[in-house]
């Protein structure tokens, strides 16, 4: 029920916007040299909140990019994330990278057990299953003992859940914001059925937040091991998720964009908390988070991927679940494949979304043809956003490559900047490799019509997917 509920928004939100098709939104033009780096503009900033001296920053770039063979590429990156970002990166951070729901949800129910002062939750989908009253419980019980819960969800990503669960949670003393109401009569801050908050985000006492592709669904019940059942390819299916815990001086920027996503949503007064603690160094990882709206001149989301994209050196390593690339993203993986890049792609063999799915397939030919590796991934429903570029740039996050995800959504993407966590980023893309499916050019060649009438009909409705 939850992916046919999920198939049922998308194609609500196309045919609602239909009345709004007029001005319709544009993505920036990035240029391979869009963000020149020079090393001595990249500027961190410590645990401590003070920004690093540029000598000093000079000499971080130097410990992080080391003396070995992929020094130059280190350094080139994060002069590269500097220039795109003006702000500096965050030194300091503990990130543990999570595989799909059960690992993810235990880590985020003991953060929330340890909850002292605050939970702030933002989410697209918030069922109320058994995992959403798993949450729905944890979240009251930490305010009966006093810890405020705050919580932002989606209008139509949480379309087809019981009134009475959010009333259970405000009856307990969360406070909860509905993100663009459906009813245009309940919305307080404007009304664009069409713009969604798809971010998922939690941050606990301002230390510890998690953010990736994972909603509050008994879908992420199981791993992505197992098999699906007998008689139904999608019913059944493990999903195949990831997310990301952070610890340290980063979570503020999380904080921050929540906060300001309750305020434009002109939620009631928000509770007086200890919102952003002072953090003493919790790692070693550079961090940069990236929050994007549709009220935004342009998806700083999209300026970094294309960005660091134009500046590969080696590899691009990609998963997507909702893969509809507009046509400078398509232009940027076929020059990197033509300047010696080795690019490989990962994007679902099945998904709940049938129009998404055909639209993004009508986008293989010109890849294959460029030499992309593309591979299909088999036995779970992949639903993950990441990529790694030269085993030191990675992202994970809540956007897909679509355009939805450019220019119709809020999202959340964190930059990790190293190449232990790219080490940990390529073991968990070489685990998906192994349980998916390569396309080829010539067999791609021989599908049926009857799939290029569904890629062509999905084709029409991309901007809108």
């Amino acid at each position: 029920m939850s992916s046919l509920r999920r198939s049922i928004s998308r194609g609500w939100i196309a045919v609602a916007t239909l009345a709004t098709m007029t001005g319709c939104s544009s993505l920036p033009t990035i240029t391979p040299d869009m963000a020149p780096g020079n090393p001595a503009d990249v500027r961190f900033q410590a645990a401590s909140g003070r920004i690093v001296t540029p000598e000093r920053s000079r000499e971080i770039v130097a410990r992080l990019a080391g003396s070995g063979p992929a020094a130059d590429t280190m350094a080139r990156h994060l002069e590269l994330e500097q220039a795109v970002s003006g702000n500096p990166l965050s030194l300091g951070n503990r990130v543990t990278l999570l595989e799909n729901g059960p690992a993810t949800y235990a880590a985020m129910f003991a953060a929330i057990a340890s909850a002292r002062d605050h939970v702030n939750v933002e989410t697209y989908i918030l069922e109320a299953d058994e995992t959403g009253q798993r949450f729905a419980d944890a979240l009251l019980e930490r305010q009966r003992q006093g810890v405020q819960v705050n919580l932002i969800r989606d209008s139509v990503g949480t379309l087809g859940t019981d009134k009475a669960f959010f009333k259970r949670l405000q009856d307990g003393g969360v406070n909860v914001v509905e993100f663009n109401p459906v009813n245009p009569l309940a919305a307080k801050a404007g009304w664009d059925v069409n713009q969604r908050d798809h971010r998922k985000l939690l941050v606990v006492d301002g230390r510890v937040a998690f953010l990736g592709g994972i909603n509050i669904s008994a879908v992420y019940s199981g791993g992505s091991s197992g098999r699906p059942r007998a008689g139904d390819e999608k019913i059944g299916l493990p999903w195949r998720d990831t997310d990301l815990q952070i610890e340290g001086p980063a979570v503020a920027s999380l904080q921050k964009l929540f906060l300001d996503t309750w305020a434009d949503q002109k939620g009631p007064p928000i509770a007086g908390r200890d919102y952003f603690p002072v953090i003493a160094r919790q790692g070693p990882e550079v961090v940069r988070i990236i929050g994007s709206t549709p009220d935004e001149p342009f998806s700083q989301i999209y300026v970094t991927l294309l960005s660091a994209i134009n500046s590969a050196d080696s590899e691009i390593l990609l998963t997507n679940a909702y893969f509809i690339p507009d046509p400078q993203l398509i232009e940027a993986l076929i020059r990197a494949v033509a300047r010696g890049v080795e690019v490989k792609l990962i994007v679902p063999s099945v998904t709940d979304s049938s129009l998404v799915f055909h639209a993004g397939r009508s986008h293989y030919e010109p890849l294959l043809r460029a030499g992309v590796k593309l591979y299909e991934r088999r036995e779970a429903l992949l639903h993950a956003k990441t990529v790694l570029i030269d085993g030191v740039w990675s992202t994970v996050g809540s956007t897909n490559l679509d355009w939805r995800s450019f220019l119709h959504n809020q999202e959340v993407t964190a930059v990790v900047l190293g190449p232990e966590f790219g080490a940990r980023m390529r073991a968990a893309f070489e685990r998906d490799l192994d349980l998916s499916t390569l396309i080829t050019e010539q067999a791609w060649g021989q599908r049926p019509a009857s799939a290029r009438l569904k890629e062509w009909f999905g084709r029409l409705w991309e901007y809108w997917l």
